[in-house]
């Protein structure tokens, strides 16, 4: 009896280890991270970012990305403009304090990675899709993407079918596994 339960423990044990055991990462952000902003009417960082990302180079479809980013924390270099991007006339910081990207899917590029997700932005949420790379060296880690975004279809300002419309964001973010 005990040479049959031996012989069970031994074949689970050898199935278990025939699959690869891979762990999503946890990645804490960075202090130096930077958001980037650059459009007709406007350039700049955005200073406050926070969130959660779990993320697994070589499954990348295991990843997800749940990042905020605070309004308020809008740096134009200068005070007018800054004032100006959080009132209503823009932003609205009061009515929408945060801009929020959820993931919905992480795909692995010939080169790179692709992120969708929901960009919640003045309060009107939209799929997008962020392509980035991702570099790695001794447990400290860097994503840096690119990407536009129309601010017109988030009601910002006023849309006119033009180039202008669109902002491009910039990203930047050192992080360091968990």
């Amino acid at each position: 009896m005990k040479k049959i339960q031996l012989l069970h423990l031994s074949l689970i044990i050898l199935v278990v280890s025939a699959f690869k055991l891979t762990t999503t990462q946890e990645w804490e952000i960075s202090a130096d991270y930077r958001i980037g902003f650059n459009g007709k009417f406007a350039e700049g960082t955005f200073d406050k970012l926070t969130g959660t990302i779990l993320f697994n180079p070589t499954e990348p479809a295991k990843s997800r990305f749940d990042v905020t980013i605070d309004v308020a924390s809008i740096n134009t270099g200068k005070d007018l403009k800054n004032k100006h991007a959080v009132s209503e006339k823009w932003f609205d910081a009061e009515r929408f304090p945060v801009i929020r990207f959820v993931s919905s899917e992480v795909s692995r590029t010939d080169t790179s990675y692709n992120v969708k997700g929901e960009l919640d932005l003045h309060g009107i949420k939209k799929e997008i899709s962020i392509p980035f790379a991702f570099e790695e060296d001794n447990g400290k880690a860097r994503f840096r993407g690119s990407f536009k975004v129309n601010r017109g279809e988030f009601g910002i300002g006023k849309s006119t079918g033009k180039d202008s419309d669109y902002t491009t964001v910039d990203i930047l973010v050192p992080v360091m596994a968990k």
